[in-house]
């Protein structure tokens, strides 16, 4: 759970998206990717994620070039670590990454957060994950 500071720095991100956050969001809001939805500039404790899968507990982070500097890559592994101990998986995408190779970042998002979407099954019965959309 979040408190109430992360929430009020959340809705100020969510009006400053970058411009690799924006062009990614146009591909995952309104559950555009394969039925998933996201939500972006999610709080979870003291943390902002830039898109989260609450159906995969998948966060996806947009890393510019200060997320290679010396102590933010430590400040990164620790966050990572946090947030694993809550179930999240964290996946990074390089910023360029967004903006020179798009197919490949949705791709490797919808891999990862299909690979994890919990599917709650009625007792005694199989319940297979929704088909893909394209």
């Amino acid at each position: 759970m979040a408190d109430g500071i992360s929430y009020q720095r959340a809705r100020a991100f969510r009006r400053r998206l970058t411009p690799p956050e924006a062009r990614l969001w146009v591909q995952l809001k309104g559950d555009r990717l394969a039925g998933l939805g996201f939500r972006k500039q999610h709080p979870v404790g003291p943390y902002i994620l830039d898109f989260y899968c609450a159906a995969a507990k998948l966060a996806v982070e947009v890393d510019g070039a200060v997320h290679f500097e010396d102590g933010q890559v430590a400040h990164d592994a620790r966050r990572t670590v946090w947030l694993g101990g809550r179930g999240i998986r964290v996946i990074r995408v390089a910023a360029v990454a967004v903006r020179d190779e798009l197919e490949g970042v949705l791709g490797f998002i919808r891999r990862e957060a299909e690979a994890r979407v919990v599917v709650k099954n009625p007792p005694g019965e199989t319940v297979s994950p929704p088909p893909s959309r394209p």
